[in-house]
């Protein structure tokens, strides 16, 4: 999130970001990040879970010049979310918006339509527009991806590892930004620790895209 946040405020020059599943807040979380390069971004964070929201409304603060906003609704009712009075006064749907989705389709079964889902926030976002995903994959490590998703079955959510494949249709139609889909302690590292974690021990995939 770090890594691609600043990809997307320095280099992009994205000004506003939609991060849908944002979860607990850490430091630096985001706006932290997007706003330390832009000083105006704008964020709309969104998350199901009412614990979350009311942290993120006590802790999370802004620079004077950007916005930040917090709405409590489910990646699965898109009609909510664009249609919110929260998003439609902290973004301009009409200039580009980075769509975050980090480390939540795992939480999406397949009878959701997760690639719908993306296809539905991505159509009423403008030409220039970013999506980000990253998705918890069981391609490197199968048994501990199945031990895994075990623990969260037995909770109140699924567990859905996807392949690479499965992970790069997100990006159908969209202009991938080098590298490409990559495991997301290889997504343009800042360094190479060589007592870092291994390829199987991320088992995560990581991309972004523009929308042409």
């Amino acid at each position: 999130m770090h890594r691609t946040t600043r990809y997307l405020a320095a280099e992009a020059g994205v000004r506003q970001f939609l991060d849908i599943g944002s979860g607990i807040p850490t430091s630096p979380n985001l706006h932290e990040i997007a706003q330390g390069v832009v000083p105006d971004a704008r964020v709309v964070y969104v998350d199901n879970d009412p614990i979350v929201l009311a942290h993120a409304r006590a802790l999370l603060t802004g620079t004077a010049q950007g916005r930040t906003a917090y709405l409590e609704a489910d990646l699965r009712q898109p009609a909510r979310i664009l249609g919110s009075a929260e998003l439609a006064a902290t973004l301009d749907l009409s200039e580009p918006v980075a769509l975050s989705l980090i480390a939540i389709f795992h939480f999406v079964a397949d009878e959701d339509d997760p690639y719908g889902l993306v296809r539905t926030y991505l159509d009423v976002l403008p030409s220039g527009s970013y999506l980000t995903v990253s998705q918890f994959t069981a391609d490197l490590a199968p048994e501990e991806a199945a031990r895994a998703a075990a623990v969260y079955h037995c909770s109140v959510l699924p567990a859905v590892a996807r392949s690479r494949e499965q992970i790069a249709r997100f990006f159908d139609g969209l202009e991938l930004v080098d590298p490409g889909v990559e495991l997301v302690h290889r997504w343009r590292p800042d360094s190479i620790a060589e007592d870092g974690p291994s390829d199987a021990q991320v088992s995560v995939y990581g991309a972004v895209a523009r929308k042409p």
